[in-house]
């Protein structure tokens, strides 16, 4: 793959006008990262704005108590630190959950190129847009309305949903997770979250094999959190 094919990937850049492409791909390259990789970290300075062309990347921030309370998961086409653009500073950590390949793109030329073309400022705005929905989703989760096992089941619902596999046993989500993963997540104690992975399990909702996590019907997992 060349960076060309890769703008096509992106929902950033998969529309844009050839001049616009031409001005990015200088300041454009192609890197691999391997499990456990970190990204950048939060509130560091960065000089790329990474686009996921393949993999799965998980944002995280630390915890007063020093623990790790997942944000997102980020799958193919997303952009990972639109955020930076104004400044270069990040607002969350970046680890990798599974071996990726990400397009890495100049953040100064990047931001030069959107004053100049409408098409990728829209798309930076929806970018941004898509991620402000889904905090208002994780607030309200957060805040009371869903009990333990309708926090885990909608977490995993929705995972699987992004970033699921097709097996003979189900959807299974596809990076390491465990009982450890899904705690950080939920912002849980990991005991919690196993009493309440195993009840889950008991009823046939979910298999956890070798810290992955399989759905075997999402449509009944969906009724754990969405009832009727």
């Amino acid at each position: 793959m060349n960076v060309k094919e890769a703008f096509a990937l992106l929902q950033a850049t998969a529309e844009l006008s050839p001049a616009s492409l031409s001005r990015l791909e200088p300041g454009t390259f192609i890197r691999h990262y391997r499990k456990g990789d970190v990204l950048f970290r939060d509130r560091e300075q960065v000089s790329s704005i990474f686009g996921v062309l393949d993999g799965a990347i998980s944002l995280y921030k630390m915890s007063v108590q020093g623990e790790k309370r997942g944000i997102f998961v980020f799958g193919a086409g997303a952009l990972l630190n639109d955020d930076s653009l104004a400044d270069g500073m990040v607002s969350a950590t970046a680890e990798v959950l599974r071996d990726s390949t990400l397009l890495c793109l100049n953040r100064e030329l990047f931001g030069q190129t959107a004053r100049k073309d409408g098409a990728l400022s829209a798309a930076l705005i929806h970018s941004v847009s898509r991620k402000v929905r889904r905090l208002y989703h994780l607030t309200r989760n957060n805040s009371g309305s869903l009990n333990g096992g309708m926090r885990i089941a909608a977490k995993l619902w929705k995972l699987s949903r992004d970033h699921g596999i097709a097996t003979e046993k189900g959807i299974e989500i596809g990076f390491d997770l465990g009982i450890t993963g899904l705690a950080e997540f939920l912002g849980y104690q990991r005991e919690t979250v196993s009493r309440q992975v195993k009840a889950l399990s008991d009823a046939g909702l979910l298999i956890l094999e070798n810290s992955r996590f399989v759905i075997p019907d999402r449509d009944r997992l969906l009724k754990v959190f969405e009832p009727g």
